[in-house]
């Protein structure tokens, strides 16, 4: 069963459910949001170059939603280890293509990369690209957890 109390383990002959996987999408997309906006704000805050501004976001993007699955794997009485490998396991491709669309998404919107925290633009480029992130990352989801991988793995904990 997930956080919600809802049972993932019977999946249809075809696999994953789409409900399944927009669920999985978005336990990581929200734990990628709450890092990488804070990332976004530190490093605008210190007044850092787009560069090292991104790899913070991105990395926290990977702590957070990291942070996320191990919260939940640990409450159901995993043990660190184990929690650790679930949530790499978990959430790691998954996280990454998020990452992946949402920057190029930001990179390539005009403006958006020099826009400021109080910029509509700013906002604009990055929920933007975490609504198209969510888009292509739910199908791989579905595959993922109708092939037992992904986020089947922290299902098996619950």
């Amino acid at each position: 069963m997930d956080h919600a109390g809802r049972d993932h383990s019977a999946q249809p002959a075809g696999g994953a459910s789409w409900g399944t996987a927009a669920q999985a999408t978005a336990h990581c997309l929200t734990g990628c949001a709450f890092g990488e906006i804070l990332g976004m704000v530190i490093g605008t805050a210190l007044r850092w170059g787009n560069a090292p501004t991104m790899v913070l976001a991105i990395a926290l993007a990977f702590v957070f939603g990291y942070s996320f699955t191990l919260y939940a794997v640990r409450k159901a009485g995993l043990g660190l280890k184990a929690a650790v490998r679930t949530a790499l396991a978990a959430d790691t491709v998954s996280i990454a293509v998020m990452e992946l669309v949402d920057n190029l998404v930001i990179a390539f919107t005009p403006g958006a990369m020099d826009a400021h925290l109080s910029d509509g633009l700013f906002w604009g480029a990055l929920l933007g690209g975490f609504a198209v992130a969510f888009v292509i990352t739910t199908p791989l989801n579905k595959w993922m957890i109708g092939r037992g991988k992904g986020h089947a793995v922290v299902h098996a904990h619950h």
